[in-house]
């Protein structure tokens, strides 16, 4: 059974919460922008399953496809799960301001584009972004507005089997990301939420009952329902 938990909306504690480089607190248009969701969860928990489901499911939720030097899986199509760039690329881009938030995970480096997560939002989209807690850090840091969700799994044991079941580890590289798993938990008290993905359909519901409760937020719906609103205070 999923289990969910709110804690209080949490700030940066390295500066003062602002728009992330200068991203509008309203569309062009006048309107809300779309929410701005983050999504972290060691290896395994079942991350992107959820974030696949709840967009399928959601028309009005995009995916932020990041970019990463790790080599791409056979699996993968570039644009689509990262943009594939290299090191030099990658460098360049930190360099030029281009990342909302950046991390080296395993070696290899991941970051959200600004412009991307500022053309989703602008348009109404909600975002999702899936990082890692050191990215979800960072955001906290230049976007006030986000929302911060964790996905533990049910425990380590199954933790482990569904490592195993995706064959896509070496033993090594397995015992790294089991061991880099205790360093991701130690930082859920960081997230606004926390869901435990034991039954997939259950975590899923708990996923969509936050991003439906978040767009009803005072600070969102008004301009949502700016008509009726001005016309029952007329």
């Amino acid at each position: 059974m999923a289990e969910q938990h709110r804690a209080p909306r949490k700030t940066c504690l390295c500066a003062v919460p602002v728009a992330a480089n200068g991203m509008s607190e309203t569309t062009a248009t006048g309107a809300a922008p779309g929410l701005l969701l983050c999504i972290s969860a060691p290896s395994g928990a079942g991350k992107t399953s959820l974030v696949k489901a709840l967009i399928e499911a959601d028309a009005n939720v995009a995916v932020s496809v990041s970019h990463t030097t790790r080599p791409r899986r056979s699996t993968e199509i570039d644009g689509v799960n990262y943009h594939f760039v290299d090191a030099e690329r990658f460098a360049g881009m930190i360099d030029s301001g281009q990342f909302l938030e950046h991390a080296q995970v395993f070696g290899h480096f991941y970051g959200t584009s600004v412009q991307a997560v500022e053309g989703l939002r602008s348009a109404g989209k909600d975002v999702v972004l899936e990082i890692d807690w050191q990215g979800a850090a960072q955001i906290r840091c230049k976007a006030a507005d986000v929302i911060s969700i964790f996905v533990l799994p049910p425990s380590k044991a199954t933790l482990q089997e569904r490592l195993v079941a995706r064959g896509e580890d070496s033993s090594e590289s397995m015992a790294e990301r089991l061991e880099e798993a205790r360093t991701e938990v130690a930082h859920f008290k960081d997230f606004d939420y926390l869901l435990v993905n034991d039954e997939f359909a259950a975590a899923l519901a708990d996923l969509q009952a936050i991003v439906h409760a978040e767009r009803l937020r005072t600070s969102v719906l008004p301009h949502r329902e700016e008509r009726l609103i001005a016309d029952l205070l007329s």
